[in-house]
Formats: structure tokens, sequence, C-alpha cells
């Protein structure tokens, strides 16, 4: 379906299409023949980028065009709220809407009177929880529940919060039952999980770029369906890296694409950001250095000695086109990071799992 046969008014029509949105990817056709956008709650079970959240943004701004009632954004993580409330933020751009859009997630808070007049806040699960909790008097004012990587209440830390908060949700708990847009990866008990949310299943293993899986061991690549590489893989990487994860990045990166690395330690994320650099930085072209930078001199400076000195190598590796990413660093550097890694800017990225 392409956007413009969409029952939405003209104004949000074309502030979709202003974003670059035509035709909705297959998953999101399903939801809305699922009623998405009729107030109807839905489960959405999909692989990574396959477009769930346009899905709970067009829920989102269907809803806010017929009621006066919130729509609350649930994450499992402080950044992945971060990244959704910079995306839904867009939303006070469309024309005669007068959307207004706030977080709560403990890293970086709206005031309580921002939340009271928010039209859609975004928040952490725990946040979310807490408010409940407290009783503060916008939760009886709750139209809309999208909750993000849903099957993560399955998680013995964090699931037991969430089920919790979409228990309270589905049976009443704030007054009227709101729409739950639930969004999940691909799981196997995804009917299960819709059924006790009352929710319609929309479920695929459509992609919109395939995904193609290798395992690199003993000098060889071998994917699932045939060997790809053998022999002197590992020596061609030795001329740039011992580090096989970071030779195998390099060569991402030569190839005009990105680069994520995960590594088990923060010490040695920082590490191979440190190293990739030498090498990534040659491959870049003079505008790109230039516009790296700017971004590592946005990165600096800040308070303590102990911060200065990492947020100092994270500069002088975003001026190489690589950075790192773990929990140690503030959530202004976090934020720095993501939005030029999704922008392209930064070739490399080397992460602990945190930001998975």
């Amino acid at each position: 379906m392409r956007i413009d046969r969409l029952p939405l008014n003209s104004n949000i029509i074309n502030f979709l299409k202003s974003e670059g949105y035509t035709k909705l990817y297959p998953p999101q056709n399903d939801a809305v023949k699922e009623g998405v956008l009729d107030g109807k709650s839905v489960m959405v079970s999909v692989p990574t980028a396959s477009g769930k959240t346009l899905i709970a943004m067009l829920a989102t701004l269907s809803h806010l065009s017929k009621n006066k009632s919130k729509v609350i954004y649930l994450t499992p993580l402080r950044a992945l709220a971060s990244e959704k409330f910079e995306e839904f933020k867009k939303l006070e751009k469309i024309s005669g809407s007068k959307i207004k859009v706030a977080i709560s997630t403990g890293d970086f808070d709206s005031k309580d009177n921002e939340l009271d007049d928010a039209d859609i806040i975004i928040l952490t699960n725990e946040t979310m929880d807490a408010m409940m909790t407290f009783q503060k008097s916008w939760i009886y004012e709750i139209g809309v529940v999208v909750s993000d990587e849903i099957h993560l209440i399955g998680d013995s830390g964090r699931g037991p919060t969430l089920e919790m908060i979409l228990t309270r949700l589905k049976t009443g708990y704030v007054g009227k039952k709101p729409q739950i847009v639930a969004l999940s990866a691909t799981i196997s008990n995804s009917s299960e999980l819709a059924e006790w949310l009352d929710c319609k299943l929309v479920e695929s293993e459509w992609r919109p770029v395939p995904l193609s899986e290798a395992v690199y061991s003993n000098h060889t690549i071998t994917n699932q369906d045939r060997v790809e590489s053998e022999g002197n893989l590992d020596k061609k990487r030795e001329t740039r890296h011992r580090n096989p994860a970071i030779g195998l990045g390099l060569d991402i990166v030569e190839d005009g694409a990105q680069s994520l690395i995960f590594t088990m330690t923060r010490s040695s994320a920082v590490a191979a950001a440190t190293e990739a650099g030498k090498f990534v930085a040659k491959q870049l072209k003079k505008d790109e250095l230039e516009e790296l930078a700017k971004t590592s001199k946005s990165i600096l400076p800040r308070e303590t000695e102990d911060q200065t000195k990492l947020v100092k190598k994270l500069a002088d590796a975003v001026r190489n086109g690589t950075a790192f990413h773990h929990a140690g660093l503030d959530q202004r550097c976090r934020t720095i990071i993501e939005t030029e890694f999704k922008n392209g800017n930064i070739k490399m990225l080397t992460a602990t799992p945190t930001l998975a």
C-alpha cells in the first residue's frame, strides 16, 4: 500500500512523505489490515529493521488525530528510549498538529509539567513502573501503549516489571483499557504472547535487506550453506591488525559499508576502536574527515578528570572514523555516537553488549 492511500489527514501524509516514506513494507501493510489505525491492539513479530517503528508511529498519529488521550512508548533500555525520543520528536513538525513529545528514563527527564502536557511520552519500563506506583495523574489519560522489545518479557531480570505493567494496563488498572501495540523480534511463542495480550498477531520473516550469517574460525569463514573463503584469510588480515574481528571489520569498511563489533569488556572496546582508527582514517575522503573533526570537537570537554581521559580517547577515535560505546560514557557522548553511526559518519563502532 502506498503512503498516500492511508486513511490519515493530508498533513500527516505530507509529513511521512517528507521523511522518505512512499510505500508500506509487507508487515506494515498487514498491521494496517489488522486494524492498527482503527484502535485495534496488535502484536508485531518480525525481524530487526523490518519497519516496526513506523507501525507504532502510524498508530500514534491515527490515535492523536481522533483522541486527546496520551500515547506511551515503553522500551527496556535508556539508549533505545533516547533513540525513539529523537524519532518521535519529529512529529512535532507536522503542520497544524501541536503534538508534544516528552521523555522520562532517569538519564534524561522532562519536567513533571511537561509530562502532564505531553501527547507522547517515551519511558523505560522501570520508569513507567515507578510512575504507576506513585499514581501520576497522567497515567489515567493513556489511550495507546507501545511496548518495544516485548519478547524480553521472558527475561529473568527485566521481564517481571514489564509483565506487571502490561497486566495492569490490559485489565483496566488505569481506567479505560488502552490500545496495545506490541513490537517483538521473531520468537517461537508469539501466538501465545499475542493471545495473553489480547492482540491480533502480525508475524513475518520478511526483511528489507537479506541477512547473511557466518562464522570465522581457523582461518575460514563459513556460512549456513557453504564455505565462503579459505586458506590465507587470516594472513590477509595480519597486514592490518592481528585481531581477526578488526580485520574483518576493516574489510567491510573498505567495501563502503559500516562495521559494528561487540566486545566483552569496556577496555577491549576502547582498544579496538583506537587501533582500527589508524587504518580507517586512511580510507576516508577529505570531506568525511572534516565532518568527523567537527563531531570530535563536539564530544570534548566535560566533568571529572577520569571522564575527560575517556572522552578524549573517544574524540580521538571519532576523528579517525571509529568510536566505542559502553556504559562508562555519559548519556551525551553515547547519544552523539549513536546518532553519528546511524547517519553513516562513523564507519566502525566497537561496543559492549549493552548497546544491543
